[in-house]
């Protein structure tokens, strides 16, 4: 059955109820709560994808050769899927409010009183449209290819390479095309809002700044996340306010993306800044990986600099100018390349090092850096002479390390916040808690990985189109709804708009890590000499919940 729009365009009418199925099913709770506009544009996808799921099956159906349906029975069947689909329909819109608020009450969110039905579905509507035109656009093409192949091979032959045809054209226009020119784009508009050259601040007067007339970096190429980074955070008169104790100024070195084109370069001048300061010569030295735009985590930063009484020297390399949703599609090489060159080059110079007068050697990331960190880090190379320890945050379901490391956590364990063998070098935590199942003290090197369940970047499953992820088939975390199903095809781009999302959920959950929680992570990892639980309470309370930094 089809419902007639104009000439040579239709809709058919069992796909389209298909498609207002996987519409209902949209309406269900995932791990982000969702406003109407991205729920409008979910909804509208896949809507679409029914739409096609449900054509795709119509033309294998007669490429089979099989008898169309038809008769009486044929149109009680439609009747009842029409039934279905509508009851299913209302449902989930009568329900889709209450849904999004068992999310919103596990993220300390305010309740919401109404989903804006109508502009919702009006937006579904114009998404699905939308998707509707760009599948007759593509129809056009295999239609266009498959005509004039007709001219010179037999139909079945013609069909074939016509759909292939279409892919292959579609796919070079898009990745030697379209690809390019997007990266182009956003390269220079991050870069641009970056305050890069001319419209640069001031550099620092101090020379025991990077930036300064005597620093190997130059500041008006350091970005405005290294900037930040730089002259942001507590100083030793700040850090002894707090603890009591006399403290030291921490060492913060960054090199930005466009200080050089080769990422080896920007890693030797990391290495020659961190001598210049002394960086050496302080307790502990963290190599850290930045996020997409070049972000350092001033919650990961500022807590561990109060523990240790600013004995700290921080070096970080940047490699992109986007958004770590953008440089994990576009850029997926040039953190891994980044990360590898400057843990390598510093790695090899403080093995050269006496061992009892280097500092202790820590690895940080957040999202991006924390995929970038793992994959830079050669077990093999470290083995005879280790590192100390690594804390990572946040990792991306892509890091291969994370999820090797995951899928060997003890039976019974949960997968958002497993127990490895007896806790001696490898421990998870969430904002829950988790360190405290350890069964032994720490082994050389101490591993923590701080996640929360909510994190769609972490817990994105490619798989989840045809199959549960592993942590769906669990009881779920507390920061998760418990109105959460699997449900084919829709899942996957509920995962995948919760995965670009992650970032807007409050501090504490998601993709937003509190600085609370790396004090806890810190301490676990360096073991602060003198350190008490009335100094960690003091901490805390300096870095509230409501900044990400403590100093905010």
């Amino acid at each position: 059955m089809k419902i007639n729009l104009f000439r040579g365009v239709s809709f058919h009418f069992l796909p389209l109820m298909l498609g207002l199925v996987l519409f209902a099913a949209s309406l269900t709770p995932s791990l982000t709560p969702r406003s109407w506009e991205f729920q409008g544009a979910l909804g509208g996808v896949v809507t679409a994808m029914g739409y096609l799921t449900g054509r795709a099956v119509q033309l294998l159906w007669a490429a089979l050769g099989l008898p169309p349906l038809g008769g009486r029975a044929a149109r009680i069947a439609a009747v009842l899927v029409t039934l279905a689909a509508l009851g299913s329909w209302i449902f989930a819109v009568a329900r889709s409010t209450d849904w999004q608020n068992s999310i919103r009450e596990r993220v300390a969110m305010a309740p919401i009183e109404s989903s804006h039905l109508i502009p919702m579905i009006g937006t579904a509507l114009l998404v699905f449209l939308a998707c509707f035109a760009l599948g007759l656009l593509i129809r056009l093409l295999f239609h266009t290819l498959r005509k004039r192949l007709l001219r010179i091979m037999p139909e079945r032959t013609a069909n074939v390479l016509g759909v292939a045809g279409a892919v292959l054209l579609l796919f070079i226009l898009t990745m030697d095309g379209l690809v390019p020119q997007v990266i182009r784009m956003l390269d220079s508009s991050y870069a641009e809002a970056q305050s890069l050259f001319d419209t640069a601040p001031p550099a620092p007067g101090d020379p025991r700044k990077p930036g300064s007339a005597e620093s190997l970096v130059d500041w008006q190429l350091m970005g405005q996340p290294g900037r930040n980074f730089i002259e942001r955070g507590p100083d030793a008169a700040r850090i002894s306010s707090l603890t009591g104790r006399p403290a030291m100024d921490p060492i913060r070195v960054y090199v930005g993306r466009a200080q050089s084109k080769d990422p080896q370069v920007r890693a030797e001048i990391a290495l020659e800044e961190l001598k210049r300061l002394g960086a050496f010569e302080r307790k502990i030295l963290v190599v850290a990986s930045p996020t997409g735009t070049g972000w350092l985590d001033p919650g990961a930063q500022d807590s561990i600099e109060y523990l240790q009484g600013g004995d700290v020297a921080t070096v970080a390399t940047q490699y992109s100018f986007m958004q770590s949703p953008m440089a994990l599609i576009f850029e997926t090489s040039t953190g891994l390349d980044q990360a590898e060159a400057t843990l390598n080059t510093i790695y090899r110079y403080w093995r050269g090092l006496p061992e009892d007068s280097r500092p202790e050697l820590y690895l940080h990331g957040l999202s991006l850096g924390a995929w970038s960190s793992m994959y830079a880090l050669n077990f093999f190379e470290v083995f005879a002479d280790p590192i100390q320890g690594a804390l990572w945050a946040g990792p991306p379901f892509v890091s291969t390390k994370w999820r090797q490391i995951t899928a060997a956590r003890n039976p019974g364990s949960p997968f958002v916040s497993p127990v490895i063998a007896d806790g001696s070098l490898v421990r998870f935590m969430t904002q829950f808690g988790g360190l405290e199942r350890a069964t032994a003290p720490w082994s050389a090197i101490r591993v923590v990985y701080l996640q929360h369940a909510s994190d769609g970047i972490v817990f994105y499953e490619p798989a989840s189109f045809w199959r549960a992820p592993r942590w769906m088939r669990e009881p779920p975390a507390p920061d998760v709804s418990p109105l959460m199903r699997f449900l084919p095809i829709v899942t996957q781009f509920q995962l995948a708009l919760d995965m670009l999302l992650a970032t807007d959920l409050p501090v504490g959950f998601g993709h937003s890590y509190a600085a609370h929680e790396y004090i806890d992570a810190w301490i676990a990892l360096t073991d602060p000499e003198g350190w008490t639980e009335d100094d960690t309470a003091a901490l805390k309370a300096r870095c509230t919940r409501e900044v990400l930094g403590c100093e905010g």
